[in-house]
Order: C-alpha cells, then structure tokens, then sequence
C-alpha cells in the first residue's frame, strides 16, 4: 500500500467572516501546537469562505503555519464576462492549496452537472490547485442499493479526459447525503464499502499505482468520538468535516485521532 498521508479538511460552508476566520485559524494552529502535532503524520486543512482566503493566507504565511487551506468551489472558466465567477486563478494567487469541486450542496442546490464539475476539475489543475471532488449519493438511491452504481458513474463522468499526470494528486471525497440531517446513520462499514469501490474504478481508469496513491476522504458527521473507527478502515484516508471544523478544539481532536486512538 502507498504511504497515503491522512488529511482532515475543514469545509467551513457558508460561516465566518474574514475576522472571525482569522481567530479561529489561529485558536487552531495554537491547539496543535500545545500537541505538539506533527503535521507529517497527519495533514490539516480548511475550506473557507472566499471572502476569508485573503486574512487566512496573510496570517498562514506571516506566522509560518503548517496548516493547508482552500475554498469551496472555483469556477471553470479562467476569466471573463462571468459575473460573480471566483477564478482558479485567484485562488492560487491567495496561496491555496485545495479547492472543493462537486460538493453535494453545490450538486442539488445549484443543480451542477457532472458535465461542469469536469470541466472544473480541470480549470483547478490549469492553475496548479488540487481539487477535492466529492460524489455521493441519496437516501432513495441508497434505498434502491445502487449506491456503489451511482458515486462510480459520477467518478467516471467528472475525471473524463482527465491525464493521469494529473489525477495522480487528486483528493476525492465521499459523502452519503442520506447520512447529513435524516436520522441515518453511515457506517464505517458503510464508508469503506463505497471508498474501496472508488479505488477499485480508480484503478480501472488509471492504473493500480494511481488508485494506490489517491487519498479517499470520508465526509458526514465526523466527529472526535467517530472518526478514528472510520478511519480505521483501510481505503479510507481521512475526511472531510463540516460543522466540527467550527470548533478549534474539536477539528484539532480529530485531525490529532491517531493519539486519542492510542
């Protein structure tokens, strides 16, 4: 097996302004510290507002940080008449290192195709950025057990033409949308069942030594007290962490796991 370094990324969502970013990133760095966290062994991030990526950055940079950051969504093109767009371009201008395509809210609530999330994972790469693609899938389409069916279909249509050079460094991210506010609950099981399925098409569409290679993220309801069962399975190589991300104190437990697993 590849020596797959585990990732905890933060996907902040819609909170924190650029000052409240400021002091939670450092309340965060300050947590890891007092650890003594070897980032080596465990790689932080956070997914931020875009309007917060220039405070994070200054204050990265400034104070020499270990943490990795990123933003939620990028758009395909590179610049132009596209109002609103958020370019690939400037979010490497601002020092990031990841960048969220595909994420579930951005699927239903905006209605992103497969089509355009393609052609977003390749505007990351034309600026040196390295996307975290998510997929998952419904309750109803779990309900039916076509959920391996559907998150493969979606991983073959959003990588299409996509070099292996390049998708040798993707991330990809899997969150069950029907284990985020039903009342269902995903099992480790559940996670690796899928994560080992992404990695089995990875290595159909690629080769074995990519799909070896590929961190594959678990998203949905990690939390301190779940994660090091999650992560204990072998295809998964870490998550992706929504409103526990929020808390300094809880994101550091989990990106600190394997010490509380001791």
């Amino acid at each position: 097996m590849a020596n797959r370094t585990p990732l905890m990324a933060g996907n902040w969502k819609m909170n924190q302004d650029h000052l409240q970013a400021t002091h939670l990133v450092q309340k965060l760095d300050w947590t890891l510290r007092d650890a003594k966290h070897d980032h080596s062994t465990v790689e932080a991030a956070v997914l931020v507002p875009f309007t917060d990526l220039r405070s994070v950055q200054t204050l990265v940079e400034g104070d020499k940080l270990d943490l990795r950051y990123g933003a939620q969504d990028l758009s395909e093109h590179d610049s132009g008449a596209y109002t609103g767009d958020i370019s690939g371009a400037f979010l490497a201008k601002l020092g990031c290192t990841y960048v969220i395509v595909g994420h579930s809210e951005r699927r239903e609530g905006h209605g992103e195709t497969d089509e355009l999330l393609n052609a977003k994972v390749k505007a990351a790469y034309r600026h040196g950025l390295t996307p975290i693609l998510c997929c998952g899938e419904a309750l109803e389409v779990r309900k039916e057990g076509k959920q391996v069916e559907h998150v493969l279909a979606q991983i073959e249509a959003d990588l299409a033409g996509l070099p292996e050079e390049q998708a040798k460094s993707i991330v990809i991210a899997y969150e069950p949308i029907w284990a985020i506010g039903t009342g269902e609950v995903a099992t480790p099981e559940d996670a690796q069942e899928v994560c080992g399925a992404i990695r089995g098409k990875l290595a159909e569409l690629y080769s074995a030594e990519l799909a070896d290679a590929v961190r594959i993220l678990y998203g949905g309801s990690v939390k301190s007290g779940n994660v090091a069962q999650i992560m204990a399975k072998e295809d998964v190589d870490g998550a992706l962490v929504g409103g526990a991300s929020l808390d300094p104190e809880e994101f550091a437990k989990i990106v600190r796991y394997q010490a509380h697993n001791a």
